[in-house]
């Protein structure tokens, strides 16, 4: 699966170079956003939604360490108030 992630990552890098639609300001979406805009919002998407499949199919599963046991290893008096 990490092929497929860092090719579409390599497929969205050369898409968002959209050369066609330097000099275009027409037509207008929603009668207000030029084309170039409007299609910069849609990669940006696109990236969240590929950033969103990479964290899920990609990152590692035992990196993540639930707050008790980071809390169980940490020296005591640590993050304790000088002034108690």
């Amino acid at each position: 699966m990490r092929k497929v992630i860092w090719g579409l990552l390599f497929l969205l890098a050369v898409l968002h170079q959209d050369f066609w639609n330097w000099n275009r300001i027409d037509p207008l979406i929603f009668d207000f956003i030029p084309i170039g805009l409007a299609y910069q919002i849609g990669v940006s998407i696109v990236a969240a939604i590929l950033w969103a499949f990479a964290v899920h199919y990609c990152w590692p599963k035992d990196v993540d360490v639930p707050d008790s046991e980071a809390f169980d290893a940490t020296p005591q008096g640590v993050g304790r108030s000088a002034h108690v």
